[in-house]
């Protein structure tokens, strides 16, 4: 039964993601930690992220702007290293509220809190009528690219912000996610490699079957989001990547995800 749950979830995350840029395991993460502990849902989660980004690289790279690629890009994966490091080098760090609602206990922590404030500030900027047509500089794409890295390394959600910079860079659609689907591909690869160490494999090879649905599903989800995204204007996929990014931040800062 979970095998299906995963895969559903994996297929419709995929179809989001392909739009928005947030990264797949911010939310199917918490979804494999109802039926397995959280090494292993880290896990099997880095699998077929893995593999689902290589697809998408395939699939849309070609369509990334190579200059925004090395003015974000470059400076997002350094930093992705830096955050990387320190989330391995820092003790525990402690919430920084608690709170209990239907039954469960809710922890929220300061980083992604923080972030979820900075989303919901970017995702704004859509919605606003005066903020629509505001485009950030070619020199605003270093500090975005490094935001996005470091706490892609620190916390695993760079996605988000990445899209919040990359959305208003004045790029086509194509390129839009072109782009971000090669960062994100460098960036992960890059903040994987610090993780190694640290990462449990046990449990694994028991989950292969899984590990393959949800792959699978996850790739197809990103082939028909590529379909779809032929039939959009950027102005939709503008409103529909600020709704995401609201609502991901709400559930970043109430401590859901």
């Amino acid at each position: 039964m979970e095998i299906i749950i995963i895969s559903i979830v994996a297929f419709l995350v995929s179809i989001l993601t392909f739009f928005s840029g947030f990264g797949l395991g911010t939310i199917l993460t918490p979804v494999l930690m109802i039926f397995f502990p959280v090494e292993i849902a880290i896990a099997l989660t880095g699998l077929v992220h893995f593999f689902n980004n290589v697809f998408k690289l395939f699939l849309v790279g070609k369509n990334a702007d190579k200059g925004v690629l090395l003015r974000f890009g470059i400076p997002a994966v350094i930093a992705a290293m830096a955050g990387a490091w320190l989330l391995l080098h820092i003790p525990d760090v402690k919430p920084l509220f608690v709170y209990e609602a239907f039954d469960r206990t809710f922890e929220v922590y300061p980083v992604k809190f923080i972030i979820s404030i900075l989303l919901i500030i970017f995702a704004s900027m859509d919605l606003i009528p005066y903020f629509k047509n505001l485009q950030f500089g070619k020199d605003k794409l270093p500090l975005g690219g490094a935001l996005s890295g470091f706490f892609g390394g620190l916390s695993g959600n760079q996605g988000a912000l990445r899209t919040a910079f990359l959305i208003k860079a004045g790029l086509s659609k194509e390129a839009f996610i072109g782009t971000a689907v090669v960062v994100s591909t460098f960036v992960d690869f890059t903040r994987l490699s610090v993780y190694a160490t640290r990462i449990t494999t046990s449990g694994l090879g028991e989950n292969l079957t899984l590990v393959i649905c949800a792959t699978l599903s996850a790739i197809a989800g990103a082939y028909l989001g590529n379909i779809l995204l032929k039939k959009m204007t950027l102005q939709f996929l503008q409103a529909i990547v600020a709704i995401m990014l609201i609502t991901i931040s709400i559930a970043l800062g109430a401590g859901l995800i």
